[in-house]
Parts: structure tokens; C-alpha cells; sequence
């Protein structure tokens, strides 16, 4: 019989009908060749000697099981590493809370102290130009009626009313506010009280920086319309060597001019108003180009034609022509 010649394939031929009777054909008939078993290996694998001589479909498998194992290794190993970064910080996880916790309070901090000063910065050049648009209003003895433009009778009253509102600036803010308020707060004083607006006008010439230009420009035009002819040339002749931002050579030597025809130096003032628009005429810019004429330098040519015209006749071109402007 079939079975009787070839028993194995008789029991292939059990497990594609039954798995059950499969299993029993395992214990019933004679054991065949013992192969090594692992919980790992899938039951496919552990097949009959009939199916393993077929070879095809054996090789399909491998294929798929290779890859399978593959996946499963990487998975294995990912796992790992996982595992061995949870045990280095594993015992460190309070500290590192720590760390978090301190890094966004620092950056609330940071966010809310930039916050505050900006807030600040706006509200300080809100309050200094309220300041400064009371020092500048018009100054009407018949107010127009339901006008909304602030209006004072006076130049005694505005002074003080601008003096009131830089104190409060000064008093509430820091720098360069309060610097700032201080020295509105001097050049409305020569209003309200000269001598003591001189002496804080002085005081403040002595610092550094923009506002100290800005007072010592102020003391020289006080100086001028005392009369102190000469402490307002010394202090015009310092402030054109500075040559600040605030207060350009041009500007100072410009009023410096005005000293010496008022002492009447003539010859003294047209040098001076020549070489401050000659100068200006001659700039160049980094490509060579002229550069536009300033306000200083056409003011001064005026003067310098009005005082003295054959020196005027003598000067190069006007930049500010030849561009067209």
C-alpha cells in the first residue's frame, strides 16, 4: 500500500487535510529525524522532509521570513538604545524638570522685561513730546474761540507751563529722557528766570554726549543776545571743533560769523562765510560725486554776497544747481 511504501508523505498528505490529525500522525507513527526546535521559529518553518524536498515554495518563504527578521531586528535594536537612554536618565528626571522649568521662566522673564520697556520707551516719548508741544504753541492774546489749538497769552506762561511738564518727565523716566527734559527745562528757564537758566545751561554743557552740544549751543545764543559777544564766539569756536550730529560745524561757524559782524571784524566774517561755502561746494561723496548743499552753506552765501561781493563772486558753483535741485 501507499502507506506502507512511503509513510512520510502520508503524513504531508494528513496535515493539508486536518492540522488536528497531523498533530495525532506526529505521536502515532514513527518519529522522524529529530530537527532543532526555537520559540522564535515560526511553525511554517518546522515543515515535513516531503515539503523541504520541494524546494520552491521554501524559497519564497525565506525570502519573506529574511525580511521579516530584518524588520524584527531593527525593531530590537531601536528598542535598546531606547531602553539604555531611559536608564541614563532614569534618577535624573527631577533635575532635568528643573532645567525646563528654569529655562521658561528665564525666557518669561526676558519676554516680560523687554515688554516693560518698550512700554516704557513709548510712554516716555509720549510724555516728552506732550512736553514739547506746550514749549512750541503759539502764543495769542485773542485766542480764537473753539479753536483746539493750545494757545498761551503769554511767553512768561508758556515757559512755566513747559517747565511744569519736563519736570515730570524728568522726575519719572531715566535716560536720555531725563537729560533730554532737563535741558528743555534750562531753555525755557532764560524765560522765566534768566540767571538760573544760564547757570543750568552751563552745568549741563559740561557733560558729554548730544545734550551737552544742544546746551552749550543754547548758552552761546544767550550769551549773544546779552551781548557777551565774546564767551558766545568761544563757545561757537568749541562747538564747531566737536562737529556733533546735533549741532554741525557749519551751523556754529555760521552763528560764529554773525558774532564778528555784530563786533564788526568784517573781514573776519566773510573769511569765515567763504570757507564754510566753499568747503560745502567742494564735498564729494564716497563715489565722487558733489554732494547737495546744506542749509548752513546757502545761508552763508548769502550773507557773504550781501557783505562782501567780490569775495562771493570768487566761489565755485553751486553742487545744488549743477544737480538740479
Amino acid at each position: 500500500m501507499m502507506l506502507d511504501e512511503n509513510p512520510d508523505c502520508f503524513r504531508c498528505d494528513l496535515l493539508n487535510r486536518s492540522t488536528t490529525t497531523a498533530s495525532r500522525c506526529l505521536t502515532m507513527l514513527r518519529p522522524l529525524a529529530k530537527l532543532p526546535v526555537s520559540a522564535i521559529i515560526h511553525q511554517i518553518e518546522r515543515t515535513w522532509p516531503c515539503e523541504l524536498a520541494r524546494g520552491k515554495p521554501l524559497a519564497k518563504y525565506k525570502k519573506k521570513r529574511a525580511r521579516q527578521l530584518k524588520h524584527d531586528r531593527f525593531r530590537d535594536t531601536t528598542m535598546l538604545l531606547a531602553d539604555r537612554l531611559a536608564e541614563r536618565v532614569a534618577g535624573r528626571g527631577r533635575n532635568i524638570l528643573y532645567g525646563l522649568v528654569a529655562v521658561v521662566v528665564i525666557a518669561a522673564g526676558v519676554y516680560g522685561i523687554v515688554r516693560w520697556r518698550q512700554r516704557h520707551t513709548q510712554e516716555a516719548e509720549q510724555a516728552i513730546g506732550r512736553a514739547i508741544s506746550i514749549a512750541t504753541a503759539q502764543i495769542s492774546t485773542t485766542p480764537v474761540a473753539g479753536s483746539r489749538e493750545l494757545t498761551f497769552t503769554s511767553e512768561q506762561d508758556r515757559a512755566q507751563r513747559a517747565i511744569e511738564e519736563f519736570q515730570k518727565v524728568a522726575a519719572k523716566y531715566g535716560e536720555p529722557y531725563r537729560s533730554e527734559a532737563n535741558y528743555f527745562i534750562a531753555t525755557n528757564l532764560l524765560v522765566t528766570d534768566h540767571a538760573k537758566g544760564i547757570s543750568e545751561l552751563q552745568s549741563l554743557g559740561q557733560g558729554s554726549g548730544e545734550v551737552a552740544v544742544l546746551a552749550k549751543f543754547a548758552l552761546a545764543q544767550a550769551k549773544e543776545v546779552d551781548a557777551s559777544y565774546d564767551e558766545a564766539a568761544a563757545l561757537y569756536s568749541e562747538i564747531a571743533k566737536l562737529n556733533s550730529v546735533a549741532i554741525t560745524a557749519e551751523t556754529a561757524n555760521l552763528r560764529l560769523a554773525e558774532i564778528y559782524k555784530k563786533q564788526g571784524k568784517k573781514q573776519e566774517a566773510a573769511d569765515l562765510l567763504f570757507t564754510i561755502v566753499d568747503n560745502a561746494r567742494k564735498a564729494k561723496d564716497k563715489d565722487g560725486k558733489p554732494l547737495p548743499e546744506s542749509s548752513a552753506s546757502r545761508e552763508a552765501a548769502h550773507e557773504l554776497q550781501k557783505i562782501d561781493p567780490p569775495r562771493f563772486a570768487q566761489l565755485p558753483p553751486s553742487p545744488t544747481l549743477e544737480l538740479g535741485l
